[in-house]
C-alpha cells in the first residue's frame, strides 16, 4: 500500500520540522552558551587576528584580519568599527545590531580569534622576546617558553606591566599568575 501525501500536507510537515529544528538549537545554544560568567571576558586588541563570519552571506565574511593600530576592524555596510577592548560576544552582537534592519533580517554573527596579540619576556630568561598568547598562560609557563631561567635569575623578582594599565606601572608577580596578552613581564637578576 502507497502512501501519498498532498501539497499541502508536504508543506505543513516541512514547516513543522523547521520550526522543531529551530526550537532544538535555540535550546542547545542556550545550554552551550551557561550564563554570562562563563562566557569569554578576552578583550580585544591591537594585534590581534580574527575572522567574522556571517552565516549564509559569503560576501561579508572575513577571515585572518589582524585588528589595525587604532584597535579597528573596516567592515562592509558598517565602516570602520571600534574593537578594541570589546568582547568576542560584544563585537558578534555590535555588529549584528549594525546589519539588522536596514540591510539583513536575522544575521547570525560568528567572531573567532585566530591569533591573540604577543605577550612579552625579558631580563634574566634564556631567550627574552615577543611570544604568542594562549589561554591559560601562567608567568611559569611563560618563562619555559622564553628558554627558563638563567643560571642567575631570581625566582621571587619578577615583574609584570599590564597592557591594560594606563600608568605601566611595573608590580611583583607571582610564577601562578596568569598572563595576559601584551603583558610585559621582566625576570630580574638574584644577587646570591
Amino acid at each position: 500500500m502507497k502512501f501519498r501525501a498532498s501539497a499541502g500536507v508536504c508543506q505543513a510537515l516541512a514547516a513543522a520540522t523547521l520550526i522543531l529544528l529551530a526550537v532544538l538549537s535555540a535550546g542547545a545554544q542556550t545550554s552551550a552558551a551557561g550564563s554570562p560568567r562563563e562566557l569569554s571576558s578576552y578583550k580585544l586588541g591591537v594585534g590581534d587576528v580574527i575572522s567574522v563570519q556571517v552565516i549564509g552571506e559569503d560576501d561579508l565574511k572575513r577571515e585572518r584580519v589582524r585588528l589595525s593600530d587604532a584597535g579597528t576592524l573596516s567592515f562592509p555596510y558598517l565602516g570602520e568599527i571600534r574593537v578594541r577592548g570589546l568582547t568576542v560576544g560584544e563585537l558578534e552582537a555590535l555588529i549584528t545590531q549594525g546589519l539588522k534592519g536596514r540591510y539583513l533580517l536575522d544575521p547570525q554573527v560568528t567572531v573567532t580569534i585566530q591569533e591573540y596579540r604577543n605577550f612579552f619576556v625579558n631580563g634574566a630568561v634564556d631567550k627574552p622576546g615577543g611570544y604568542a598568547y594562549t589561554p591559560g598562560l601562567t608567568v611559569r609557563k611563560a618563562i619555559s617558553i622564553a628558554g627558563g631561567f638563567k643560571e642567575r635569575a631570581s625566582r621571587e623578582k619578577i615583574n609584570v606591566i599590564r597592557e591594560d594599565d594606563p600608568k605601566g606601572a611595573s608590580q611583583r608577580i607571582a610564577l601562578d599568575a596568569p598572563v595576559r596578552p601584551g603583558d610585559i613581564i621582566t625576570v630580574e637578576e638574584s644577587f646570591f
